[in-house]
């Protein structure tokens, strides 16, 4: 359960590229999988079972202890309706919950501005990696964007304020002249001093981190670990985004993906060790979602874009199990060979969003949507 005195932070990372759920979650006594998956099926006995039909990828064994112990929720057949296969545009639906129209604000964006609606603290949204996420990006709405926390926020000493303050003022006159003055140029500058006095937050905390956890050196433990480091620095963050891939896998899958989740189940399992080291668990959940599933016949060397995915949470707070129910696998129950999806992502959010965040879903995903219940309440 989350402690009262601990407000509830959720970590959300993107498996991009259209995760491969069948390989993910596999149906290891289904004759349709196996009879579609000629070349990439699983092999039944290597598969970790979770129950008498279902089993995890090989490499996912540090998830799968952390599913035995009741911490982890399986969420199937999530989707939407008339999936385009398209990477850019099934994410900006993932990311702004516009299915049928090309949104312009961000689900999560929406959520940090109920979340601190006075932007009283420039880190309530950080970004791990480079760029920003389309679910963060909320017009006046400050996220921290950090691609490396080593190197990030260097110039935060106070004899750097006069540099510090000749690249902001730079800064403001180059984008307000491409885009206009006035509002646009105030907005600007503000974003601007909200990313420098978040950086100066960020590196602070940086200092009282140590952990007995070894991360690996790959990407996503590296972003986990950042994670981790600026949770258990105590500065007020509440929405993290951090993302890894590629995992579109048309070609060549089978080293791919199993590198990805080894990398994937690896880093998960210690950014969870190392929070509740810091006794700094209680209060988290991980979110784990891909654009979309692939397609359920294999292509001889890897998979094609699909439909219908698997999500996953984690933490002490999560209901562990299986939520909502894996898609048809037989050909003739396909839509253009493609799992139907069966549980509307906008739903999965708005569990997180009230059940965990204690926040209004509808404004937030457009709409009310059937929630499956995989978080303990609190």
């Amino acid at each position: 359960m989350a402690s009262t005195h601990k407000p509830p932070v959720l970590v959300v990372l993107q498996l991009t590229g259209g995760n491969d759920y069948l390989n993910t979650v596999i149906p290891y006594t289904d004759g349709s999988y196996y009879d579609s998956r000629a070349t990439l099926g699983i092999a039944q006995e290597t598969v970790l079972k979770i129950d008498d039909e279902l089993g995890f990828h090989p490499n996912m064994g540090p998830l799968k202890e952390i599913y035995d112990r009741g911490d982890m929720a399986v969420i199937h057949g999530v989707g939407y309706e008339n999936s385009p296969r398209s990477h850019f545009r099934s994410m900006d639906i993932w990311h702004t919950c516009e299915p049928d129209i090309i949104g312009t604000e961000g689900w999560l964006g929406r959520a940090i501005r109920d979340l601190d609606p006075n932007s009283e603290n420039s880190v309530t949204g950080v970004n791990i990696g480079q760029g920003m996420p389309r679910a963060m990006l909320v017009p006046g709405v400050s996220v921290a964007s950090v691609a490396d926390l080593s190197t990030y926020g260097l110039l935060t000493g106070i004899e750097q304020e006069e540099r510090r303050s000749k690249m902001l003022s730079r800064f403001v006159n180059m984008y307000g002249q491409a885009i206009g003055t006035g509002p646009v140029q105030d907005y600007l500058g503000q974003t601007g001093l909200d990313a420098l006095r978040g950086a100066d937050i960020l590196k602070e905390g940086l200092g009282r981190y140590s952990s007995s956890v070894e991360y690996a050196a790959d990407p996503i433990a590296k972003s986990l670990k950042d994670v981790a480091m600026i949770h258990t620095a105590d500065v007020g963050a509440r929405v993290f985004y951090t993302q890894h891939g590629s995992f579109d896998t048309h070609a060549s899958q089978p080293p791919t993906f199993d590198k990805l989740w080894s990398e994937v189940s690896g880093a998960i399992a210690d950014f969870w060790d190392d929070l509740r080291e810091h006794d700094a668990d209680e209060n988290v959940i991980m979110f784990l979602f891909s654009e979309f599933g692939r397609r359920v016949r294999d292509n001889g060397s890897g998979t094609d874009h699909g439909a219908a995915g698997a999500c996953f949470a984690i933490g002490p707070s999560v209901r562990g199990g299986m939520f909502s129910e894996l898609p048809d696998t037989r050909p003739e129950a396909l839509d253009q060979g493609d799992l139907v999806p069966n549980q509307d992502f906008r739903g999965v959010y708005s569990t997180i969003l009230e059940d965990w965040l204690d926040l209004e879903p509808a404004p937030i995903v457009n709409g009310h949507f059937e929630q499956p219940k995989f978080v303990a309440s609190h």
